[in-house]
């Protein structure tokens, strides 16, 4: 039987891994990486999105887990909490960490499709 030519997505995937080994200590599970795919999609549209708003996301989980995971991306460096206008609400911003994640990402995906 043939070996079936590994199709792109394969191949990014594989690169992701790669970039995950490369920094073993700042690897995301998959809800601190839709959280973080939110608060990257939101800025890259210059639209504010509060603490509020991510913890209320309950397809991704609870209020607590969402809470703790913010917690956990702040820790690592992904994301900066900054108080609005009236100071009650809390802002999420990425960091310039969780940019340069998504530029390799980006890069991975390119380099993929091109050998794709």
């Amino acid at each position: 039987m043939p070996i079936p030519k590994t199709s792109s997505y394969i191949k990014f995937l594989n690169l992701i891994d790669a970039i995950d080994r490369i920094n073993p200590g700042k690897k995301l599970d998959c809800i601190e990486e839709s959280l973080l795919d939110k608060i990257v999609a939101c800025a890259h549209t210059k639209q504010a999105i509060l603490v509020g708003d991510l913890i209320s996301l309950a397809d991704l989980g609870s209020q607590a887990t969402l809470h703790g995971r913010l917690k956990n991306l702040s820790v690592m460096g992904y994301i900066k909490m900054a108080a609005n206008a009236d100071g009650r609400k809390k802002e999420v911003l990425p960091t310039k960490m969780a940019l340069k994640r998504y530029e390799e990402i980006s890069r991975c995906l390119e380099k993929a499709a091109k050998a794709g």
